[in-house]
C-alpha cells in the first residue's frame, strides 16, 4: 500500500504553531510583495476568501472579520517542512518527498486492513504532536488513488485524518464523489476536454476504454486511467520535470534605478534557479534574463531588457549561471533614469543531469564543478540557506520583497526564538 501524507493548510498551520491563539481564528498568507492570497485556513475559506484573490480586493473583508494576515515566510515554511518529513521518514522504509507539504510513503509488506489504519492514525497523532502541523493521510494501492483518499481525509472529520481505499467497493464510491478537475494528473485543459465528452467524475473516466483514453489524453492520461482502476504504474522518479524554472520579483515602491541593485537581484534569482535544477536532478541548456520598468506609469522613462543565452554544455552550476546572468545584464544595461519595477531569470531547455551532451571544446572541469556544487549545497543545508554564496549576490536589502506582515523565523534565527514569560 502507498500512503500520501499531506499537511493541512500548510503555510497557515506553520504560522499557528508559534501563535496558538490563532488556532480558531481565520488566517491567510499572502504571496510575494503581499500581492495575492496563496493560503487560507478553513475559517478563511468559510468567509468566501478565494485562492489567488488580490489582497487589496479582500482587505476590507479581512479587517471586518479580524483575519490574521501574514506575508510569505519561506524560511520558516521550508524548515517546518524538513521537520515534518524527517518525522514521517521514521514510519516507512521509503519516502519520496513530492512537494513542500506532501510526501509518498511506501508501506508494502508492512500492515494491512485495520492494523494499517491504526498505524496511520498514530502517525497523524505523533507528527502533529512533534511539529504542531496537522496532516492527513490517504492510503491506497496507487499514488493517484492515494491522492484522492487524502482529499477525503481532509474533507471529512470522521476519518480522523486517515482515509484508506483498499477494495473495489471503496474505490467506486470514492471515484463517484471525485470531480474530474480534482484528479491528480488531469490538468485544466484535459478536464475541459473530458467534460466535453461527458466525463464529470473520476468514475466516469475509468469507464472509458483504454484506447479511447490514449487517443484523447495520450499515454500520460492512460497512466492516470490505469492508476484510478487500481494498477500502480507511476513512479515518483518518472514524474515529468518542469519544462522551465523562473525566479522573479516585483520591486517595492517606485522600483530600482541603480545597476548594482538590479545586478544583485538577478544574481540571487540565477542562484535560486540553479539550486532548483540540482534539487530535481536536472540541467538547463538556456537562460533568459529580463528586467522592465512599470507598464502602467506614463510619467517615467520606459525600458525593457530581455536576452537569452544558450550554453555550449547544459549546466546547473551556480557560478556559471550567475556569471552569465550578471554579464548579460551589464551588457544590456542602458544609462538613464530608468526605474525597473521587475526583473527575473528563466532557465529552460531542461533535461536530466545524467544525460548531458559534452563538448570537445569545453574548458570547464565538470567533475570538479559538480563536486564543488555538492559540497556547497551540503554546507548550506546544514548551516542555513545561502551561507555560502557568490559574492555578487551581496547582502543589499533594496530589492527584497515587500513583506509588511511577515512573522519571525522562529526555528532558524536565534534572535527570533520564542520567549517564555513565567507569571507568578
Amino acid at each position: 500500500m502507498i500512503v500520501l501524507a499531506d499537511c493541512n493548510n500548510f503555510f497557515c498551520s506553520c504560522e499557528r504553531v508559534f501563535q496558538p491563539q490563532l488556532r480558531t481564528i481565520p488566517v491567510v498568507v499572502l504571496s510575494n510583495n503581499d500581492g495575492c492570497v496563496i493560503a487560507r485556513s478553513n475559517e478563511s475559506k468559510a468567509l468566501g476568501i478565494k485562492m489567488g484573490q488580490p489582497f487589496y480586493q479582500v482587505k476590507d473583508l479581512l479587517e471586518k472579520y479580524r483575519v490574521a494576515v501574514f506575508s510569505s515566510n519561506y524560511t520558516l515554511y521550508g524548515d517546518m517542512s524538513r521537520r515534518v518529513m524527517s518525522l514521517l521518514s521514521t514510519y516507512a522504509p521509503k519516502i519520496d518527498i513530492y512537494s513542500i507539504d506532501e510526501a509518498f510513503l511506501d508501506f508494502a509488506g508492512m500492515y494491512v486492513g485495520e492494523e494499517l489504519c491504526a498505524y496511520a492514525r498514530n502517525m497523524v497523532k505523533e507528527v502533529s504532536k512533534g511539529t504542531g502541523i496537522p496532516i492527513s493521510l490517504g492510503i491506497a494501492s496507487t499514488k493517484t488513488l492515494a491522492k484522492a483518499a487524502s482529499k477525503f481525509a481532509k474533507k471529512y472529520k470522521a476519518y480522523n485524518g486517515v482515509c484508506m481505499i483498499d477494495n473495489d467497493e471503496k474505490r467506486e464510491k470514492a471515484l463517484k464523489l471525485l470531480d474530474i478537475f480534482d484528479v491528480w494528473g488531469i490538468g485544466r485543459q484535459a478536464s475541459k476536454k473530458l467534460q466535453y465528452y461527458g466525463v464529470r467524475t473520476a468514475w466516469d473516466f475509468t469507464q472509458k476504454t483504454q484506447s479511447w483514453v490514449r487517443n484523447i489524453l495520450t499515454i500520460t492520461g492512460e497512466r492516470t486511467w490505469r492508476e484510478l482502476r487500481g494498477e500502480s504504474c507511476i513512479e515518483t522518479e518518472e514524474l515529468p520535470h518542469k519544462k522551465s524554472i523562473c525566479t522573479s520579483r516585483s520591486f517595492p515602491d517606485s522600483g530600482l534605478k541603480e545597476l548594482a541593485d538590479v545586478e544583485e537581484a538577478v544574481a540571487n534569482f540565477a542562484a535560486e534557479c540553479s539550486r532548483k535544477l540540482r534539487q530535481q536532478h536536472t540541467v538547463c541548456q538556456s537562460i533568459t534574463i529580463f528586467a522592465y520598468t512599470s507598464r502602467f506609469r506614463t510619467d517615467v522613462a520606459q525600458d525593457y531588457i530581455h536576452q537569452t543565452i544558450t550554453f555550449p554544455v547544459a549546466t546547473n552550476n551556480t557560478q556559471e549561471l550567475v556569471s552569465v546572468a550578471v554579464q548579460t545584464l551589464r551588457r544590456e544595461w542602458k544609462r538613464g533614469e530608468y526605474l525597473y519595477k521587475k526583473a527575473g531569470v528563466i532557465v529552460w531547455n531542461i533535461s536530466p543531469d545524467d544525460a548531458i551532451q559534452g563538448s570537445l571544446f569545453d574548458t570547464i572541469d565538470r567533475t570538479k564543478q559538480t563536486a564543488l556544487s555538492r559540497a556547497i549545497d551540503e554546507i548550506n543545508k546544514k548551516n542555513g540557506h545561502n551561507t555560502i554564496r557568490v559574492a555578487v549576490q551581496g547582502y543589499n536589502k533594496n530589492w527584497h520583497l515587500k513583506s509588511e506582515h511577515i512573522s519571525k523565523q522562529y526555528t532558524t534565527n536565534l534572535n527570533h526564538i520564542i520567549e517564555v514569560v513565567v507569571k507568578e
